[in-house]
């Protein structure tokens, strides 16, 4: 009798178990608790668009150092800059909201000054939480989140029309401890930065390329002899935040350019969207071309150096990388000097996440990413779900990107030019997979646009209709989501 009871026991666990296995399938899949708080490594540059990755295959450009970090990290090709220009860009990242609910709608500088755009002080950042959380924070770099104020700082983009630049002070940095950074400033081979403990009016210049000056300071960091930059005892994120290929593009190192020298520049123009020799668009491309593709070839050597140190000193066991642009760069294509369109290599971007032993190497052809979710998916990866706050816009995909588990979006949504205070300004649109309908305001008259990205990846025919199906099942989610968003576009 005895017997009888323990075999009935031991099928009716099994069975018990096998009932569970079907009945919670996603259990197995579920993010596993995290053991150790990882470290954070967060690269960003400015004006690189999407389709200029070697991976890609898409661009003749040399990123040997990024295509590896793609090939081990996960690539989000659809990736998009959803206002593609460098302040708004930015505080979305920051934010994790759109830009009319950050206060960042336009580029900060004094014409936006005195109608509140830029990012709020009381804003809680994802920098804010991890702060919070018992992590060290450093940014090192372009910063673009503060104001110009009188007097203005003596720099040269300070001293016409326009003032470009400023210092944020302590009590405007986010939770960041270490501070070696700039508002904006675009002369790469002599930059400048304010230091964590410098005032107002004491920058410093440097006579060393931007990036390749930044990559030293993060290695400082990463380094800490002395425990001169951060608390080793604490987990750390750290920014670096390089300004090239941001125009100008011609301020670059000459090994960089050297590397297409012997490339015909014809072999640079295939693609049908770039106008004309003889057009202005057209000899911007043309003149500009080998110098953007040799800053990108110079980030990518910066960039490497900072992984190859994260590797020797093995903290790359436990630390997340993120490598990404604030938003891309037409360069002349569609008669576009370079960002703020809605042309897909503005709104493009690179994205690459890599995190050893978590994130499975994939590049994602599918799905639809925003900067607002940035935010949300790292604090979900470091095991900080339950802090990011209810208010943000954007939407956690650490499932998505670790289990594989999860849906995306459907769709992306776009805005930009728009001329503070005047939110009925600009452009708006919505983007899928397949399709990319914008409105777009020139002179308070609004012009449609529908691409077919599959079909026309170039955008070079607008199949707009206002009877068409496809427009008819796009609107109703872009004008939920311009409610949404406190958008007060017209888009007619």
């Amino acid at each position: 009798m005895k017997l009888k009871f323990i075999i009935l026991a031991f099928f009716t666990i099994v069975f018990a178990c096998f009932i569970a296995a079907f009945t919670y399938p996603d259990q197995k899949k579920a993010i596993p608790p995290v053991k150790k708080a990882p470290n954070l490594l967060l690269i960003i540059v400015d004006q690189y668009r999407g389709q200029a990755l070697g991976l890609q295959g898409k661009e003749h450009v040399i990123t040997p150092n990024l295509d590896a970090l793609g090939r081990n990290g996960y690539v989000v090709s659809q990736m998009v800059a959803n206002y593609p220009v460098c302040s708004p860009s930015r505080a979305m990242l920051m934010s994790g909201k759109y830009p009319l609910k950050n206060h960042v709608y336009g580029n900060v500088n004094s014409e936006t000054e005195p109608y509140g755009v830029e990012l709020p002080k009381e804003i809680v950042c994802w920098s804010d939480i991890l702060k919070a959380n018992g992590y060290s924070n450093g940014y090192i770099g372009k910063w673009h989140l503060d104001s110009p104020h009188k007097p203005y700082i003596p720099t040269y983009n300070n001293e016409g029309a326009v003032a470009w630049n400023e210092w944020t002070p302590p009590d405007r940095r986010h939770g960041f401890d270490y501070w070696y950074a700039y508002g904006t400033y675009d002369r790469h081979m002599h930059p400048m930065y304010w230091d964590t403990k410098a005032v107002r009016d004491s920058f410093h210049y440097v006579n060393e390329w931007g990036p390749q000056h930044e990559a030293d300071k993060a290695i400082a960091y990463l380094t800490d002899t002395g425990n001169a930059y951060r608390d080793k005892s604490k987990p750390f994120s750290l920014v670096v935040s390089m300004n090239p290929p941001h125009s100008d593009y011609k301020n670059v190192p000459q090994q960089y350019v050297d590397l297409y020298k012997d490339v015909p520049l014809a072999s640079l123009l295939k693609d049908p969207n770039i106008p004309a020799a003889g057009t202005p668009m057209g000899d911007e491309y043309r003149n500009n071309i080998k110098y953007y593709y040799a800053c990108i070839a110079g980030v990518d050597a910066q960039v490497g150096r900072i992984l190859n140190y994260l590797k020797q000193s093995k903290l790359d066991e436990n630390t997340i990388v993120v490598f990404m642009a604030d938003h891309g760069n037409c360069l002349g294509k569609h008669d576009e000097i370079s960002k703020n369109n809605i042309y897909e290599e503005s709104l493009r971007i690179p994205f690459i996440v890599s995190w050893k032993g978590h994130i499975k190497p994939k590049t994602d052809t599918e799905l639809l990413m925003n900067i607002p979710d940035i935010y949300p998916t790292l604090l979900d990866m470091i095991g900080l779900k339950s802090k990011i706050p209810a208010d943000i816009d954007g939407r956690t995909l650490a499932q998505y990107m670790m289990t594989g588990q999860g849906k995306g979006y459907d769709e992306q949504y776009i805005l930009g030019a728009i001329n503070p205070p005047n939110a009925n300004s600009g452009f708006r649109g919505v983007r899928t997979a397949k399709y990319k309908l914008a409105y777009v305001r020139k002179k308070n008259v609004v012009q449609p646009y529908l691409f077919d990205l599959q079909n026309d990846p170039f955008e070079l025919n607008n199949i707009y209709a206002s009877n068409d199906s496809i427009v008819k099942k796009m609107l109703p989610p872009l004008k939920a989501w311009l409610q949404k968003t406190n958008d007060t576009f017209v888009l007619r």
